[in-house]
């Protein structure tokens, strides 16, 4: 089965911006490229990748062998297998996408929708964004289908590295009374409308009187 869709960002980064200036006229600072070997400032053309693969040693690659190793962007969100949503830890999920179904394939696209809820199952894909083989779990969510990247297993950082109590803890019988009347006082259904980035809101308030003089 193929679905045209098209691919949106769900996502909007609000972060606030600066630009480091000269304290005494604000002029904007520019970066300036310099070698660490002769202090000599590098221009643009001069320079090329290289992968650090020991301490001071490096392998150079060029924009041709980049290309030779690029994986091919099909342009398609290709499903290889289906799962319960329930298997997987939700740290690998990253970022999500909107999947909107092309004229022709909106009746092909509710049908998957529906089927994924009914069977309370994602989908598990692949799909290339800017030149990068992404995996990504394809998931209802209401009237859309959702795409999330998700990390690859090596990306995730092991547990085993850090410690922690086990599952089995022994604790006091009072204590843990205590600990779920303190859960049950506090708990309420979740608004996330109800949340904000207060630390963003001041900051921006703040920048505006000082605009405004």
């Amino acid at each position: 089965m193929t679905i045209p869709v098209k691919l949106f960002t769900a996502v909007r980064t609000n972060d606030l911006r600066f630009n480091f200036l000269h304290k005494t006229d604000e002029g904007r600072i520019k970066n300036v490229r310099v070698c660490s070997l002769d202090g000599e400032e590098v221009a643009y053309g001069d320079i090329i990748r290289g992968y650090e693969y020991e301490k001071g040693q490096y392998v150079t690659v060029t924009d041709e062998d980049l290309k030779r190793v690029n994986v091919e962007a099909t342009q398609s969100v290709e499903i290889v297998q289906f799962c319960e949503l329930d298997e997987i830890n939700p740290m690998y999920f990253d970022v999500p996408y909107f999947l909107e179904p092309e004229k022709k394939g909106r009746h092909a696209y509710a049908l998957l929708r529906e089927a994924l809820r009914t069977a309370n199952k994602v989908g598990i894909a692949k799909v290339v964004i800017r030149s990068r083989e992404h995996l990504a779990a394809l998931k209802p969510n209401g009237e859309a289908l959702v795409l999330e990247l998700m990390h690859w297993n090596d990306e995730l950082v092991a547990q085993e590295e850090y410690e922690f109590p086990p599952l089995r803890e022994s604790v006091p019988a009072s204590e843990m009374k205590m600990a779920k009347m303190l859960i049950d006082s506090m708990s309420a259904k979740f608004e996330p409308t109800e949340f904000h980035d207060t630390y963003r809101e001041q900051l921006l308030a703040m920048i505006d009187a000082r605009a405004q003089g």
